[in-house]
C-alpha cells in the first residue's frame, strides 16, 4: 500500500487541471491531503494563479517533476493525450506509486503497458456533479492494484460524492449510465421547462420548477430507498393526470430511447478506447497535457 502523504514531498501529483482534475485536487485537500503534499500540472501561468488562489498547493509545467517522488499520480487529461503523457513520465514513476485514471474509456491495461512493470493502476469513472460534492465515481483496480490501493483512491474521492467499486468490465456501462447521465438529466430538465413554457409559464418559473422537481424526486428516492416504480405508482391515481402523461411518454418510446442512448454511449466508449490502443506509442519527451 502507498504511504499517506508526508510533508516532505509532493505525495500526490495531479496531471491535468481541467474540470475533473481540479475536482480531484479539491477533493484530496478536503479528504486530508495538505496543500504542500499536492502538486498539479498546468500549461498557463494564469491557471496556476487560479489554482493557488482557490486551493493553495503547488503547480508546475513539468509533468515528470510532478510525478517524481509522488505516491499517487492522477491522470486527468484528454484521452488522446494520455499516451504522450505516460511516455513523458514513465521514468519518473517510482516503485509503489498508484496511478489513478479519471480519463473516459481507457482501460487499466492501456496504462500498465506504458508504465513500469508492476505499477498499480486504478480506473475511475467520475461525473460532473462531483464538482459540487454530489457526484458518482466508480472505481476499478488493475491487475497490480490491491485492496489498499483501491481504498486509497476511494479516500481521495470521498468528498466528491458517492464512490462505488465495480468490475472493470462494467466501466463502459457505468460511463454510459452515470458518467454521461448528468447530460441526460439536463436534457430532461430542459425538456420539462420548455414544455412548461408552452403551457404558459414564464421561462424562469418553468426552469425553477423543473430543476427543483428533479432534485426533489431524486432526493426522495435516495432517502427512502424506495424503488422508482413504486414511488411512481404512489403519485399515479387511476384515470388521473399523471397516468395520462405517463401513457404518452410510453407511447413516445421514452424507455426504449434511454436504452438506445446508453448502448450508443457504451459502444462509443469502447470504440474510442480501441482506436487509442491501436495508435503507435509516442516517444518519451512529448509534452504532456495540463490546463
Amino acid at each position: 500500500m502507498t504511504d499517506l502523504p508526508t510533508p516532505s514531498a509532493p505525495r500526490l501529483a495531479v496531471l491535468g487541471t481541467g474540470v475533473m482534475g481540479e475536482t480531484v485536487l479539491a477533493g484530496a485537500l478536503a479528504s486530508g491531503w495538505r496543500p504542500d503534499d499536492v502538486v498539479a500540472t498546468v500549461r498557463r501561468p494564469e491557471r496556476a494563479d487560479e489554482l493557488a488562489a482557490r486551493h493553495g498547493g503547488r503547480t508546475t509545467r513539468d509533468n515528470a517533476e510532478a510525478v517524481r517522488g509522488a505516491g499517487g499520480v492522477v491522470v486527468a487529461v484528454k484521452p488522446k493525450d494520455v499516451g504522450a503523457l505516460l511516455a513523458e513520465v514513465h521514468d519518473a514513476v517510482g516503485e509503489g506509486t498508484v496511478v489513478v485514471s479519471v480519463v473516459v474509456g481507457l482501460p487499466t491495461a492501456f496504462y500498465e503497458e506504458r508504465l513500469p512493470a508492476g505499477t498499480a493502476v486504478v480506473r475511475v469513472m467520475p461525473n460532473t456533479p462531483s464538482v459540487v460534492g454530489a457526484g458518482v465515481s466508480a472505481v476499478s483496480g488493475g491487475s497490480a492494484a490491491d485492496d489498499d490501493d483501491v481504498a486509497l483512491v476511494e479516500r481521495l474521492l470521498t468528498s466528491t460524492g458517492l464512490v462505488v467499486r465495480v468490475a472493470e468490465k462494467d466501466q463502459d456501462a457505468v460511463g454510459a449510465l452515470s458518467g454521461s447521465g448528468p447530460a441526460y438529466v439536463f436534457y430532461v430538465i430542459d425538456a420539462l421547462a420548455e414544455a412548461g413554457v408552452l403551457l404558459g409559464l414564464t421561462r424562469a418559473t418553468a426552469l425553477e420548477l423543473a430543476t427543483a422537481t428533479v432534485h426533489g424526486a431524486a432526493t426522495m428516492l435516495r432517502e427512502t430507498g424506495e424503488h422508482p416504480a413504486i414511488a411512481r405508482e404512489r403519485v399515479s391515481s387511476p384515470g388521473g393526470t399523471t397516468v395520462a402523461a405517463l401513457r404518452r411518454l410510453d407511447a413516445g418510446g421514452v424507455r426504449a430511447a434511454f436504452l438506445d442512448a446508453l448502448e450508443a454511449a457504451r459502444d462509443r466508449s469502447a470504440e474510442l478506447a480501441a482506436a487509442l490502443a491501436d495508435a503507435p506509442a509516442p516517444r518519451a519527451g512529448t509534452e504532456g497535457a495540463g490546463s
